[in-house]
C-alpha cells in the first residue's frame, strides 16, 4: 500500500504544502478549470495514436545501465536503477498515483502510459489520461480511473493491455465520480451532487456493481463532508474512509448504511491504515486502533513528548510509522505491541519515509522533500538503514514507491527509475 507534504517529514509543523493542497482539491480544481473553459494541453504530453495497445510513442530513455551491484549496491551504496524513463507523469504526492499490475507499472499522468516493469519500454496508452487528484484504483485485476472527459463515467481496463474492460455511469444527476475503493462485487465512488443552476453543495456515495455497472446503492453524505481528500479502504462488510474535513466514517457495503463516523482531532490530511477489523488512525502525538463494526477504540500508543505521528501503513501483517523526531516503528496491528523502534533515520539525518513497500527482508520507504531524502532502504527486522537512492534532481515532487516483488519502482516528479531488490 501510497506520494507528499513537506510538514510531515521531520519537523512538527501542520502546515500542508502548496501541492498537497492541490492534491486534496484536486477533482474541485480541475472541474473549475473545465467550467471557466480554462483546460489546456500539457506541453510536454505524448500525442499517442493507437491508445488501447502496445502502439504509441515510447517515454524516452535516460540511458541509465544495468546496475551490477545487487540489492545493496555494495558498501551500503544504493544500487544502480535498472533503467531509467521520463515519463508523462502529473503526480499531486499521493500514495495511489503509482501501481504495478499485469506486469506494467503505471504513474499517474496524461496520457496515461504502461511500462513493461522489466524493460521500460511502453506497452500501452491513454490519451484522456487521469482526472487530477483521482486515485489509480487497482482490483479484481482491473485498473478502475474516473474518465478524463469529465462526462460522469467510471472506467476499467485490463492493465496489462490497457484495453476497456468495465464501464459505468452514476447518472444524469451527479457529476465527478471519482472511485475510491473497491472490492470483489463493487467499485465505490464519491460524486457531487447537481443543483438545478450547476452548482453542487452535496455529495453522494454510491456502490456500482462491479460486473454489470448498475448502481447497487447510493447514499447522500451529511452536510460539511467534503469530496476532496478522500481516503478509502474495504474490509468484509466495511467500507472506511476519510476526507478532507477530519471525518472518519464506516459504511455497510451491502446497504450502503451508515455504521458509525466520529471527528478525528489530526489524521495526518486523512492518511490510515486498515488491518483486519480494525482501523488504525494517527491523531498528533496518539495512534489509536477502532473496531470497524462499532468505532471502540481497541488499543492506542503514544509518540514521545513533542512527536506526531506520520502516515501509517500495514506491510505483510506489522504496521509501520514514523513520526516527528524521526523515530521509526515496527507495531503488531492487531494488539499495538511494539515490535520495534528505530533511531537509525535520525543518526543518519534522513527524511521521514511517508510511504512504505516491502520486499524480501528490506523494506523501503519513500519521502516527501528530495533533499536527504528519496527511497530509503531499511532493514525490516531492525529499522537499520542500508542504503539510501536519490535522483539528485531536486525536483520538488513527492518521491512515489512500489514493487512487483522483483523490482523497487521509484517515481520522482516525471522521472521513473526501476531499481533491483
Amino acid at each position: 500500500m501510497a506520494r507528499d507534504r513537506s510538514p510531515r517529514s521531520s519537523g512538527t509543523s501542520r502546515t500542508p504544502s502548496r501541492r498537497r493542497l492541490l492534491r486534496l482539491a484536486g477533482g474541485g480544481l480541475a472541474l473549475a478549470a473545465l467550467t471557466a473553459g480554462t483546460v489546456g494541453c500539457d506541453e510536454g504530453a505524448v500525442d499517442v495514436e493507437d491508445p488501447g495497445g502496445a502502439g504509441g510513442e515510447q517515454p524516452k530513455d535516460d540511458g541509465e545501465k544495468p546496475g551490477d551491484g545487487g540489492a545493496t549496491g555494495g558498501d551500503g551504496k544504493a544500487p544502480k536503477p535498472l533503467w531509467t524513463k521520463t515519463t508523462s507523469a502529473e503526480t499531486y504526492g499521493d500514495n495511489d498515483e503509482l501501481v504495478v499490475a499485469g506486469g506494467v507499472v503505471i504513474a499517474s499522468g496524461s496520457p496515461l502510459a504502461a511500462l513493461d516493469t522489466a524493460t521500460g519500454r511502453q506497452k500501452w496508452s491513454l490519451p484522456g489520461g487521469t482526472v487530477p487528484g483521482a486515485p489509480l484504483l487497482l482490483g479484481k485485476d482491473t485498473l478502475y480511473l474516473a474518465d478524463g472527459r469529465f462526462d460522469g463515467t467510471v472506467t476499467g481496463y485490463d492493465p496489462a493491455s490497457g484495453k476497456e474492460s468495465w464501464r459505468s455511469r452514476l447518472g444524469k444527476d451527479y457529476r465527478q465520480p471519482q472511485p475510491i475503493a473497491v472490492d470483489e462485487k463493487q467499485v465505490y465512488v464519491i460524486a457531487e451532487i447537481l443543483e438545478d443552476d450547476g452548482s453542487s453543495k452535496t455529495n453522494v456515495i454510491a456502490a456500482l456493481d462491479g460486473t454489470t455497472g448498475r448502481t447497487a446503492w447510493k447514499e447522500q453524505r451529511d452536510l460539511g463532508t467534503a469530496q476532496n481528500g478522500i481516503h478509502a479502504a474495504v474490509r468484509g462488510r466495511h467500507l472506511v474512509y476519510t476526507d478532507f474535513k477530519k471525518n472518519l466514517t464506516v459504511r455497510d457495503t451491502a446497504t450502503g448504511g451508515q455504521v458509525w463516523t466520529r471527528k478525528t482531532t489530526e489524521t495526518n490530511y486523512g492518511f490510515f491504515a486498515v488491518h483486519e477489523d480494525l482501523v488504525i488512525v494517527p491523531q498528533g502525538k496518539k495512534l489509536q486502533a477502532f473496531d470497524l463494526s462499532d468505532g471502540r477504540e481497541k488499543w492506542s500508543l503514544e509518540a514521545s513528548e513533542f512527536a506526531l505521528f506520520k502516515e501509517p501503513a500495514v506491510v505483510e501483517d506489522v504496521l509501520y510509522i514514523a513520526d516527528s523526531t524521526r523515530t521509526l516503528r515496527a507495531v503488531d496491528p492487531r494488539t499495538g505491541k511494539l515490535l520495534w523502534q528505530s533511531e537509525a533515520l535520525a543518526e543518519a539525518g534522513l527524511q521521514v519515509p511517508r510511504q512504505y513497500v516491502k520486499a524480501g527482508g528490506t523494506l523501503y520507504g519513500a519521502t516527501d522533500l528530495d533533499e536527504k531524502g528519496g527511497v530509503i532502504a531499511l532493514d525490516a527486522k531492525t529499522g537499520d538503514v542500508r542504503w539510501t537512492f536519490n535522483d539528485g534532481s531536486g525536483d520538488h515532487h513527492a518521491w512515489l514507491v512500489a514493487t512487483d516483488g522483483e523490482r523497487v519502482f521509484a517515481l520522482h516528479g516525471s522521472k521513473l527509475h526501476a531499481l533491483p531488490v
